[in-house]
């Protein structure tokens, strides 16, 4: 179902890539799934870097959102085997580092809600926080974590 919806979009999950120990690429808990925060890295693993703001605009903010969001996708289908074992998206954070005047966190967002849209239609329908922060790891311009509800086993 949403691996074949993948691949009727031509879309190729990047990565994955996991976290640095102790860390976890995704937790599983009573019927939810939930990710560490996911970097916007290329298939090749080079993070996007940029300031929302000043160094880069919105348009290519939410560009790395959608990768952001990808990459989650991506450790998700690692630990749960095919993305197809997932119910619906519940919640995404995405944390965005922006300039102190940016106000623009939303549009950055709809980059990555768009993808799940389009990958998991009505079951893609998420809560959403949008944070701007000074900083994010690695230099990232966007950081999301993602958590899905999991079909009955």
């Amino acid at each position: 179902m949403f691996e074949d919806r993948l691949a009727e979009l031509g879309i190729a999950l990047p990565g994955p890539f996991p976290p640095h120990d102790p860390l976890d690429a995704v937790v599983l808990h009573r019927g939810t799934a939930r990710t560490s925060g996911q970097l916007p890295r290329d298939a090749a693993g080079n993070v996007r870097t940029g300031i929302l703001g000043s160094e880069i605009t919105p348009g290519a903010g939410a560009e790395c959102a959608a990768l952001c969001v990808l990459n989650a996708l991506s450790v998700l289908r690692e630990a749960l085997g095919s993305l197809d074992a997932i119910d619906r998206i519940l919640t995404m954070t995405v944390f965005i580092a922006c300039a102190p005047n940016f106000v623009e966190q939303p549009a950055v967002a709809d980059g990555a809600s768009k993808v799940l849209d389009s990958i998991f239609g009505l079951a893609g329908r998420h809560s959403r926080s949008a944070i701007g922060v000074a900083a994010l790891p690695r230099g990232a311009s966007v950081e999301i974590e993602l958590t899905v509800g999991l079909k009955d086993a």
